[in-house]
């Protein structure tokens, strides 16, 4: 049952909703299957555009290749746009906002109320053009047939990638949040930018080298291997904590497996164990407008909401982000006071699935309530609304996700969190002003890089 109203579609979501006991398995029907790769592609979206004509088709026709950035794999060049040369279609402000709130979500109608001289958003003509390696599609198609959620959502069993390409409740779309295909191994330099109302920015800069084991494109990663992904991260900037180094391993079963994470400090020459790190302790350096569950606007254990799978709707969105992450834009343009430089933005009208979270009875955490808006065609939530425990709109978030030749998905780039309250804001994950863009799939991190001994060996 589908009902349309308004141009937002929401799909019936009761049996999406039913509480998990146990273990609950998750395959569809080999009918159902069967509709990956035809009506719908290959990870589960919908090929078909909108009955409008403002959602386009999918098309997938590059794999691996960017128009226009003659790209060097492994180079760490920075990305190039392949539609810098559109205009907006349509602007969006405070004055005509009436006329598309149903393709707005809160936090971006908070923005748009709050700042009405600065903030907007331009949107561009839609494009659905590229696609996954054949890997990537297998492994979807198993996982429609075979992946189970175990522990009441706490874990999976499956493939690492893509686990419920046509999810049935909110634990199952989290976990396709959670495992999207993306980055076999990531290299890169970042800068983190803390902005305040009145303009002044304090600066961070960290190193990261990643290996997420779920992303192989040689092995077939199953979840029996425990361990999903590994992050190392040193901080270079603020000086006071260059050195500082931040490891952690991240599990497929988050009560068989609890995150383990540890830090080394020169200044003592020791590591130390950081237990339960995560949730909604504050990431170092953003003033608090961002905690460290909200890298990727939500990682980790799922265990302190509770989640509800509520429907598709058309959304504005960050699509095809090329523009805000190029070599071209100067942080000095991008990150204006309030909110990063509208005119910098790009987004497109996009179907996403929308994921609430909502705070458990007996559990602690600073967001009463979190909406998260995944990308029908990634899997990625590319939007994330968060409420305070009063239930008002606190927090706005986005990332600008981009299709990037190295692994021929879709990078995590910018991400920018913004307080409604305060009207500060952190810019995160920027990497326009590094001397290199990421490396991706470059496969030379190996799983002995990330444990206590190796940030030991940092000592010695």
């Amino acid at each position: 049952m589908k009902i349309t109203t308004k141009g937002v579609m929401f799909v019936a979501a009761v049996a999406a909703n039913v509480g998990l006991q146990g273990n609950a398995l998750a395959q569809v029907s080999p009918e159902e299957a069967a509709k990956l790769g035809k009506e719908l592609t290959c990870v589960g979206a919908e090929k078909a555009g909108n009955a409008e004509g403002t959602i386009p088709p999918y098309t997938g026709k590059y794999l691996g290749e960017v128009p226009g950035w003659n790209h060097v794999k492994f180079s760490g060049d920075q990305p190039v746009d392949p539609y810098a040369n559109e205009k907006p279609i349509l602007v969006i402000t405070a004055q005509n906002m009436g006329q598309y709130e149903s393709h707005l979500t809160e936090g971006q109608k908070a923005l748009l109320k709050r700042y009405p001289t600065t903030y907007k958003m331009n949107i561009y003509p839609g494009h659905r053009d590229f696609r996954y390696p054949d890997y990537v599609c297998e492994r979807a198609m198993k996982n429609a047939l075979s992946a189970k959620l175990v522990d009441d959502g706490m874990g999976i069993e499956g493939i690492g990638q893509v686990p419920f390409p046509i999810p049935k409740n909110g634990m199952e779309l989290l976990w396709n949040h959670q495992l999207p295909a993306r980055a076999y191994t990531e290299e890169k330099v970042s800068d983190l930018a803390s902005v305040l109302p009145n303009g002044s920015i304090g600066w961070g800069r960290a190193y990261a080298r990643n290996l997420s084991q779920a992303n192989s494109p040689t092995v077939e990663p199953k979840t029996e291997g425990q361990i999903q992904a590994m992050s190392w991260n040193t901080t270079l900037k603020p000086v006071r904590d260059n050195g500082v180094v931040s490891i952690s391993q991240e599990p497929y079963n988050f009560l068989a497996n609890p995150r383990q994470a540890w830090s080394y400090s020169p200044s003592t020459r020791r590591v130390r164990q950081l237990p339960g790190y995560g949730y909604d302790q504050p990431m170092i350096g953003t003033n608090g407008t961002m905690t460290v569950d909200e890298d990727r606007l939500y990682n980790g254990s799922p265990e302190r909401f509770n989640w509800t799978l509520i429907g598709k709707r058309e959304v504005y969105v960050p699509a095809n982000a090329f523009k805000p992450n190029t070599g071209d834009i100067k942080y000095a343009d991008m990150l204006t006071p309030n909110h990063p430089n509208p005119d910098y933005m790009r987004y497109e009208l996009r179907r996403v699935w929308v994921l609430e979270a909502k705070l458990k009875e007996g559990y602690r955490h600073v967001y009463g309530k979190r909406v998260l808006f995944i990308d029908e065609d990634t899997w990625n939530a590319v939007v994330a609304d968060n409420y305070d425990s009063r239930g008002a709109l606190w927090k706005h978030a986005m990332i600008n996700y981009y299709y990037h030749p190295d692994m021929s998905a879709w990078q995590a780039g910018s991400q920018f969190f913004m307080d409604l309250n305060s009207g500060q804001y952190t810019g995160y994950a920027m990497t326009n002003e590094s001397k290199k863009g990421p490396i991706l799939n470059e496969a030379k991190f190996t799983p002995d890089m990330y444990t206590a001994d190796a940030a030991r060996a940092m000592g010695r």
